[in-house]
């Protein structure tokens, strides 16, 4: 029974190495083919978007007896004519979505350094400054070489995101190797 357990354990180790390896290598031609990147990471925002319209259209529908009806179908449209929208012009979309996360990071900055210097008189209070500095010198950096930074900023953000995810995924699933050959070997002593 023991033996099966392990094994079992063995097989998820091993799925999880192979899935670790292959965000990397994912991340690799992300990070490689960024301007496909970005326009698959648009697209894929886009379908998402109109999928969950058609979702809201569905609920509105469902419980129109419910109240609020006109406001239910109104959010649905936005939402499919949003995600149809940067589908049929996904360069609209790349730009739109690069302007966002660039005002997004802005904003975000902001927050991180108020609330750093409102957590002053805490020890390590200067992580927090840090994290908003350098999120604000993102955003802006997005934000003053926007348009010409749209075509391979997101993508490569996704790329890069994925390869580290990847990164991670494989450093878990080897250390979990190792900590399950350890325990069969201590077991067979």
């Amino acid at each position: 029974m023991t033996t099966d357990v392990s094994t079992d354990i063995n097989k998820s180790v091993n799925a999880s190495l192979l899935i670790g390896i292959l965000l990397i290598i994912l991340g690799i031609v992300a990070i490689a083919q960024p301007t496909v990147s970005t326009i698959f990471a648009e697209t894929w925002f886009a379908l998402i978007l109109a999928s969950a319209g058609v979702a809201k259209l569905v609920y509105a529908f469902q419980t129109r007896n419910e109240g609020g009806f006109a406001w239910k179908l109104l959010l649905s449209i936005l939402y499919i004519a949003t995600g149809v929208m940067l589908f049929v012009n996904p360069l609209t979309g790349v730009l739109t979505l690069t302007l966002l996360l660039g005002s997004f990071l802005l904003m975000e900055g902001v927050f991180e350094l108020i609330l750093a210097f409102r957590l002053r008189p805490q020890a390590n209070w200067t992580w927090a400054l840090g994290n908003g500095i350098i999120t604000l010198l993102l955003g802006g950096m997005i934000w003053f070489q926007w348009p010409f930074n749209a075509p391979w900023l997101i993508g490569t953000l996704v790329g890069v995101s994925v390869l580290f995810t990847g990164v991670s995924r494989v450093m878990l699933s080897l250390n979990a190797r190792s900590a399950l050959n350890h325990s069969d070997h201590a077991a067979s002593v």
